[in-house]
């Protein structure tokens, strides 16, 4: 999507000291690479349609909005954690700009890698 770009210039400017190196930027996605270890992958279809996905050590989380928990007060958002749990996602919201989800999401990893959620290992 075109505002990829967009969006990795926005995290370059609010975290320069905090990525390792400039985003990549590849077909359809984003990696950011944060100093503490975690690894980020955003896909954004439109804004209210993402994939944030990310990697710390050999745990796994993610964010997205794919339809399929309509139980969770964040429908359609949902976090999937480490553990394996789907749960309602404590950072992005669909009336959020691409922007300040991104944003609000690396601050968040800084703060926690796992967003509160226990390591499976």
């Amino acid at each position: 999507m075109n505002f990829h770009l967009e969006l990795g210039s926005a995290i370059e400017e609010a975290f320069p000291e905090d990525i390792e190196g400039p985003v990549e930027h590849k077909q359809d996605a984003l990696i950011v690479r944060l100093r503490n270890g975690v690894t980020l992958d955003v896909r954004y279809a439109a804004s209210d349609a993402y994939s944030l996905r990310w990697n710390y050590g050999d745990a796994e989380s993610g964010i997205d909005t794919a339809p399929m928990h309509p139980g969770l007060a964040t429908f359609p958002n949902h976090f999937h954690d480490a553990a394996g749990s789907v749960v309602a996602d404590p950072v992005t919201r669909l009336d959020a700009s691409p922007e300040d989800n991104l944003r609000r999401l690396v601050q968040a990893l800084l703060d926690d890698p796992m967003l509160g959620a226990k390591d499976i290992g």
